[in-house]
């Protein structure tokens, strides 16, 4: 699905482009805006920055963008509260858990793919309640959001305990994604990008956090992941961090209707034919679309649930998501 943000977005990419090819066709110089964004080395993000240097898309946005590779989310984590990096991806809890201890890193939606738990599909598991006493798969671990919200949709509307009343075997996504193609598990719930491999050799949705957040209050999607930075360095560097986001979002109109540039990734996403196609589409249902402001809205109920059900070790000391999570700079329309 290819939503609404397309049109605007791509009328933005081609803007963009015109300049960058404006400014080269001309010889011009001008000092571009550093910033250093933090990924894991090999996580989803590459591949929209990746596409974002391929274009030329942060150059014609005023930044130069350097990737900087890390082995697990705690050492990125790490490196943006020392400053040596200034964007990572996390999400809005672990955005709002800092700033309720005081710190100012700020939240811009990134992408609201979420998990889901997958079955063959020639299981016969087509509802929650059908999990009752299976073998269930859960990457993430017993506090992953994803895990949470289809727990807290299972008690609520089947009078289920899914970690109580389940076999449930956590470990690393891919693993997990292994094993429920070898048959050793009957259900598992994973990230969205293993999912969409899943999905395109032979399993199918049986639920997914999107289902259960909407279940639990939400009006949309809402975005799982976002680039996070400092507010600080934001109201510092004002350029660097507009141009930055000008620069994502041209980007994700770029993957949003071009095939082509998701064939010419198809190496650093490592997947080919039905598998690639998957993971076009599922990044793509993932683009943020809606207002920041109805996200926001949403992440903070949202917020309120697994507070409920995750408690303190989850959201830390406050059960109420912090003021300015989302990034105020969104908030007059950019």
């Amino acid at each position: 699905m290819i939503r609404s943000i397309e049109g605007t977005a791509s009328r933005l990419a081609a803007v963009l482009s015109a300049a960058l090819a404006v400014c080269l066709l001309a010889g011009a110089a001008w000092a571009l805006e550093p910033v250093r964004v933090g990924v894991l080395k090999f996580g989803t993000v590459n591949w929209e920055l990746d596409a974002m240097k391929n274009a030329g898309f942060d150059h014609a946005a005023g930044v130069d963008v350097e990737i900087v590779p890390f082995a697990g989310e705690d050492a990125s984590n790490v490196a943006l509260q020392a400053g040596t990096v200034d964007v990572i991806v996390s999400d809005w809890l672990w955005v709002s858990r800092l700033r309720a201890d005081g710190a100012d890193f700020t939240f811009v939606p990134y992408s609201s793919s979420v998990g889901a738990i997958m079955v063959p599909q020639g299981s016969a598991l087509r509802t929650l309640a059908d999990l009752r006493g299976r073998k269930l798969g859960v990457a993430g671990g017993p506090l992953d959001k994803s895990w949470l919200l289809i727990q807290g949709l299972a008690r609520r509307d089947h009078g289920l305990d899914l970690a109580a009343e389940n076999d449930v075997v956590y470990g690393a996504a891919p693993l997990l994604a292994e094993k429920a193609r070898q048959g050793e598990l009957e259900a598992v719930l994973n990230f969205w990008h293993h999912n969409a491999r899943l999905e395109a050799n032979g399993f199918r949705t049986l639920v997914g956090a999107e289902d259960a957040a909407a279940a639990l209050g939400a009006s949309g999607p809402v975005s799982a992941l976002g680039y996070v930075f400092s507010e600080k360095w934001a109201q510092a560097r004002p350029l660097a961090a507009r141009g930055f986001v000008q620069a994502s979002r041209a980007t994700k109109a770029l993957l949003s209707s071009s095939d082509a540039e998701w064939e010419r990734l198809a190496p650093l996403v490592r997947a080919d034919g039905a598998e690639l196609l998957a993971l076009r589409d599922r990044y793509r249902d993932g683009i943020p679309a809606r207002p920041a402001a109805e996200d926001e809205a949403d992440a903070a109920r949202l917020h309120a649930v697994l507070a409920e059900l995750g408690g303190e070790k989850l959201v830390g000391r406050s059960p109420v998501m912090a003021p300015g999570t989302y990034w105020p700079g969104l908030a007059d329309g950019f």
